[in-house]
């Protein structure tokens, strides 16, 4: 664990960071940051895949996006990585939090409060999870090929 007194370690964002990424060319604005559109579009996916585990269902839709507070940018070459957490657990929804940091400034370049997701049945309407705790395991990984509905994928 990182020195606490340098602020660089996952407790003091209330977030474990679990998703890197590397800053590529083609993830730069015209001013050569880091396009806010990129970070973005890695944020929500991240958070479905988060939502899909939580909830052991891969029909989740994001349902809603609070402020979103740019801090730091960072450029090609950059490392960031990117961490959310279960704040709330709604009957047919998860709310949680985001941050995303730069590896090689460490830097906070971004924080989200509120990103919630809702839980959908076969057709596309909210329905309950069941589930009022977050889970660090696969326990819920959904045990159906989202694409088909057909195929079963092995059990743990």
């Amino acid at each position: 664990m990182a020195d606490k007194s340098d602020g660089w370690y996952w407790s003091e964002e209330g977030v474990n960071f679990h998703t890197r990424k590397w800053v590529r060319p083609e993830d730069l604005n015209a001013n050569g940051t880091l396009f806010g559109g990129s970070l973005l579009r890695w944020i929500d996916e991240e958070a479905a895949i988060y939502a899909i585990l939580q909830m052991g269902n891969h029909r989740v839709v994001t349902k809603l996006i609070s402020e979103i507070n740019f801090e730091a940018s960072a450029l090609q070459g950059d490392l960031i990585e990117m961490g959310l957490t279960a704040t709330r657990f709604g009957k047919t929804s998860l709310t949680m939090r985001a941050v995303v940091r730069n590896m090689i400034t460490r830097e906070r370049i971004l924080t989200i409060e509120k990103i919630v997701f809702v839980n959908l049945d076969d057709e596309g309407r909210p329905t309950p999870h069941g589930y009022t705790d977050i889970t660090y395991d696969r326990d819920r990984m959904p045990r159906e090929h989202p694409g088909t509905g057909t195929i079963k994928l092995p059990s743990h």
